[in-house]
């Protein structure tokens, strides 16, 4: 490793000679994103899909979509255009900044004169190749190129579940990934050199491949490699110390464990951001090795100016009076309410068979605030419990709930977990919970098959039992919603979205998001409406922490009893070194 410590030591001088204003322009311009132009973007895809009368993006509209409303698509594709320019203009900010300060040159108005001199290069049908470009690099872009536009583009966590289940699906899906990261690496230099000398994305393309050939690649790869690993190690290192000096902190008469908790959970925050910034500024100086100063490198002495400094001085002391205060809010104590708690399929740990009447029985025990289970019409127009599409994976008949009568589905036994159990009808199931006194969140799966008045049957059926005891519904499929909120105004129906899009645009009661792309933003816009959020599946005690401080107001799960003992603990009486802990946790790779 001789030529990374080498080319470490260079790096880490050109940092330290120059690190308040590569934090400031950082700062800037993760703020800039985070605060103006993703919510910008966000209402204008809301804003675009309510004037055209289009409530929700999903798999059941798409293709009416793109036939119906095509002043909708041009909007959405102009909007994609505009999306990849910003994030090409980001990545031309930061590496015009990075090459200017490595060469002892920078000036906030030069340094704006050149990034716009680069940008004006870029054409329209440029754009095409970048999006193609970003797709490939997406595996290795939190080596680099870290923003949070590409940070939220996020594979949802069931898709990967599912794609785990099947031994040639996840071949498949790794032989993909593995594909895409190796032209990902390949293509590392095509950004700095479409900023730098104004090339085109094909002739970027051509070039970076040509530079990586023949294993060029494996230098580039390797030190960005230790570099991340190096970094790791740092972040440990310092997470560690706060931890210990807390211990010591809460050994102190009050109200001193407050007062240097809070200090030191500011500290904390600085600290990560800090090295964010480093590892990412030391990345970019590895990749564009080619554009930095002959070694040894001379920094100047220059004569600042306030204009020079005031404004990045500015920047951190902005964002450490914000890290102060969210401190101080984080540990006040009113910060956290208690979600719902739903037990998934009516499922607690493989503690029976999903949506049967003997599970049900266990997890009531266990006193979540709803049980979750899934009903699908049956060919003479009854309702079952099941979830799946087709019977076999769970009976072993190849036969999917629409083509038996209720009769014959009730006659079939599932088997899961090491259990058995028969198949319930939701009649069966519906009046054990009852007796019970087990609310359920009843999702109404739907398919092409299911006849045309098969929700104002269901309401006829069920609406006002449902109602007297609490019980709630939700949908994947939104015409499913809005007929059974106007058939019964009075219950409950939350809209089930796998993906987040946009802000939350519909006229259901709630929303049952997936968590992997649920976030705090959509929490909070949604609680503006005064619609709940509940987050399915949060399973492992990360995600359950995360969704609790993102206010999510229930927690579909597998695993109940994690999330209980993660609520009990985040919500009730806990040290100060606890609750550090705690944050630690939700702190970005």
């Amino acid at each position: 490793m001789p030529a990374f410590w080498s080319a470490f030591k260079r790096h880490r001088q050109i940092f330290r000679a120059h690190w308040l204003t590569f934090v400031a322009v950082s700062y800037g311009l993760d703020l800039l994103i985070q605060f103006l132009v993703i919510p910008s973007f966000k209402f204008a895809t809301t804003w675009i899909l309510q004037a055209g009368e289009i409530p929700f993006v999903s798999y059941q509209n798409v293709v009416t979509i793109l036939t119906h409303h095509p002043l909708v698509v041009i909007a959405l594709l102009i909007e994609l255009l505009a999306l990849l320019w910003v994030i090409y203009a980001q990545f031309t900010l930061l590496l015009i900044a990075v090459r200017q300060l490595a060469r002892d040159r920078f000036d906030w108005r030069n340094w704006l004169g050149e990034s716009w001199a680069s940008l004006a290069h870029m054409r329209l049908g440029s754009l095409a190749f970048l999006l193609g470009y970003l797709i490939l690099i997406l595996p290795v872009s939190n080596l680099i190129f870290k923003t949070p536009l590409l940070a939220k583009v996020k594979i949802p966590a069931f898709i990967l579940d599912y794609l785990t289940r099947n031994g040639w699906l996840l071949s498949g899906a790794v032989l993909g990934y593995v594909v895409i990261l190796a032209f990902g690496v390949r293509l590392l230099y095509t950004l700095p050199t479409m900023v730098y000398h104004h090339t085109h994305t094909k002739a970027a393309f051509i070039n970076s491949w040509q530079r990586t050939a023949h294993g060029q690649w494996w230098p580039l790869v390797k030190q960005l490699l230790a570099l991340a690993v190096l970094t790791t190690l740092v972040s440990l290192l310092f997470y560690l110390t706060s931890l210990v000096a807390q211990a010591g902190f809460d050994l102190l008469p009050a109200p001193w464990p407050h007062h240097l908790a809070t200090a030191n959970l500011t500290l904390v925050q600085l600290g990560s951001e800090f090295l964010i910034v480093w590892q990412t500024i030391l990345s970019l100086l590895i990749l564009i090795a080619d554009e930095l100063p002959p070694h040894p490198l001379v920094f100047g002495h220059r004569r600042t100016t306030w204009r020079q400094w005031g404004l990045p001085v500015a920047l951190i002391a902005l964002f450490t009076l914000a890290a102060a205060a969210n401190a101080s809010t984080y540990f006040s104590g009113h910060s956290l309410n208690r979600p719902l708690t739903i037990a998934h399929r009516g499922v607690v740990n493989g503690n029976g068979v999903q949506n049967t009447i003997p599970a049900l029985k266990k997890t009531a025990q266990l006193h979540p605030d709803f049980v979750e289970m899934d009903v699908h019409e049956t060919k003479d127009h009854q309702f079952v419990v099941m979830h799946d599409e087709n019977l076999r994976a769970l009976t072993g008949v190849n036969k999917a709930p629409y083509q038996l009568t209720l009769h014959q589905l009730t006659a079939l036994t599932a088997k899961e977990n090491g259990h058995q159990a028969p198949v319930a009808s939701f009649d069966q199931y519906l009046k054990v919970a009852q007796q019970l006194h087990q609310p359920l969140l009843v999702e109404i799966k739907t398919t092409p098959h299911d006849s045309a008045d098969m929700i104002q049957r269901f309401n006829h059926r069920y609406g006002a039992t449902l109602l007297a005891h609490h019980d709630r519904v939700h949908s994947l499929d939104y015409t499913a919603v809005r007929q059974l909120q106007r058939a019964n105004p009075a219950l409950t129906v939350y809209y089930i979205q796998p993906y987040n899009f946009t802000f939350p645009n519909s006229a259901a009661d709630g929303y049952s998001m997936e968590y992997s792309t649920l976030n705090q933003d959509f929490i909070t816009q949604a609680h503006r409406q005064h619609k709940p959020v509940l987050a399915w599946d949060a399973n492992e005690p990360a995600v359950i922490k995360q969704l609790i401080f993102d206010h999510a107001d229930g927690l579909i799960t597998d695993n109940l009893t994690t999330v209980q003992a993660q609520i009990k603990a985040l919500t009730g009486h806990q040290s100060y070194l606890n609750q550090l802990a705690n944050f630690l946790d939700l702190l970005p790779n």
